[in-house]
């Protein structure tokens, strides 16, 4: 049944109208143990309960004529949750704010939708979405991490044949890698597997605090700063939300800029996050003495020895404050910024897991700083592009907007092709609406 409502939309300059069906829970497609299951102290930092959103453009698949995307995606999403049921539950709050999962079966939420448009109509598909809302109707459930679907899923057919997906999912219960191996498991089912190539691994005591807790390093990213006065991020009430390109050239004119065994040393991600941290600084006209901070996200799977299990799916990352003062980022080369955020990263290892657990039951879960700091992920190797339901790779697959959850200071760099073809790099930003037009001036010094 379809809400009698339409709802319009506008993508730039198109318009056109969807209609949904009315929510439905998804559950587990046979029974799962019915138990209560301990998060990992990772997984309960304050800065992850947030709902993150994802979006997948498929087109048109010749070969796929006759079979609804819908039921398809529907009927595979209940088998997985027979080797996923934890996702199946709700997230409770126990005695000490201890986050659990409460695996009841009750179901993630589905909602079937039709759109009167074509994929092409859409033009050069890149983030921000402005018809998010529509293609990810969050109002079906009520906001927050607690006592509400940890997955929100609506797969919205198009016209012309081709579908878009679009997910919303609890931080605290998986981090990147683990929706991209739930969303692996389902489009693996959708084309017939009896189950997923990469079964699901819980786990979560391998990251859970020592007893006692033993914090073994200096965690600059939980120093909680308090001079909010000159932070045009936390104090602003409108931001604008943008991507930029990096292409080929780009990339080369950045590289460029530094030193060649420094380059060849380096990651494209670590080049660009550089630079994109100081024309930022730069825009926001900080006093150089004040104190700012690049967060890089660090996947910590392969530091641990033996390694994490492939198919664990909570968090398993941290993000490593690089640290200087304005005046310096703004003034040096860009080689500053790059060799900060190479030793920054470095320092992730199993010990440092395990410290950051521990930090969190001895300073009671702080939150990573905010002040004059930013947070960044890269899902150029995430492998959203490639999750295939059997219509074909995605046109755009990733991170639907700027921000995690509510925070408008986390970037991401997200996969993807420009208006002509090319294969780069988009950077997902959000920032006051004043500063970014500062921002892009400084860009406009290499991106045109």
């Amino acid at each position: 049944m379809y809400f009698s409502q339409e709802v319009e939309s506008s993508f730039p300059s198109l318009t056109f109208q969807i209609r949904r069906s009315q929510p439905e829970l998804i559950p587990p497609a046979s029974p799962t143990p019915h138990e209560t299951k301990l998060l990992s102290h990772i997984d309960q930092q304050p800065g992850l309960r947030a709902n993150i959103p994802i979006i997948q453009f498929y087109r048109n698949q010749p070969s796929m004529a006759g079979k609804d995307p819908v039921k398809v995606i529907r009927n595979a999403i209940a088998q997985a949750l027979v080797f996923y049921y934890p996702l199946a539950g709700r997230v409770k709050e126990a005695s000490g704010g201890e986050l659990v999962v409460d695996c009841n079966e009750e179901g993630v939420m589905f909602i079937e939708a039709d759109a009167d448009v074509t994929l092409e109509q859409f033009g050069e598909i890149k983030p921000p979405f402005p018809c998010l809302e529509e293609l990810l109707y969050d109002a079906a459930v009520p906001e927050g991490v607690l006592n509400t679907p940890i997955l929100l899923i609506q797969v919205t057919r198009l016209k012309c044949g081709g579908f878009i997906f679009a997910l919303r999912f609890n931080h605290t219960m998986v981090d990147g890698v683990g929706i991209v191996h739930f969303i692996l498991s389902v489009t693996e089912i959708a084309k017939g597997a009896k189950q997923p190539s990469i079964l699901p691994s819980w786990n979560r005591e391998l990251l859970r605090a020592r007893d006692p807790p033993r914090v073994t390093f200096n965690h600059r990213e939980y120093e909680q700063l308090t001079n909010m006065q000159t932070d045009a991020v936390l104090v602003s009430t409108e931001f604008s939300e943008r991507s930029f390109f990096f292409g080929p050239n780009e990339i080369s004119a950045l590289r460029r800029l530094l030193p060649r065994d420094l380059e060849s040393a380096s990651t494209t991600f670590e080049i660009i996050t550089s630079y994109i941290w100081r024309c930022r600084t730069r825009a926001l006209g900080l006093n150089p003495t004040e104190e700012i901070r690049m967060m890089c996200i660090v996947d910590a799977r392969g530091k641990f020895d033996p390694p994490v299990p492939i198919g664990y799916y909570g968090s398993c990352f941290a993000f490593p404050a690089a640290v200087t003062i304005a005046g310096e980022l703004s003034e040096k080369p860009l080689e500053f910024a790059v060799e900060l955020i190479k030793e920054a990263s470095s320092e992730v290892s199993e010990e440092y897991m395990h410290s950051v657990a521990d930090l969190m039951v001895s300073e009671g879960r702080p939150m990573f700083t905010v002040v004059r700091s930013c947070l960044v992920l890269d899902t150029t190797d995430g492998g959203f592009r490639n999750l295939d339901f059997g219509w074909g790779k995605a046109v755009y697959g990733g991170i639907a907007k700027p921000g995690a959850g509510s925070f408008p200071y986390v970037h991401f760099h997200v996969p993807g092709q420009n208006a002509k073809g090319e294969e780069g790099i988009f950077v997902l930003i959000s920032l006051p609406t004043e500063i970014m037009t500062a921002f892009v001036k400084e860009l406009n010094e290499l991106i045109v």
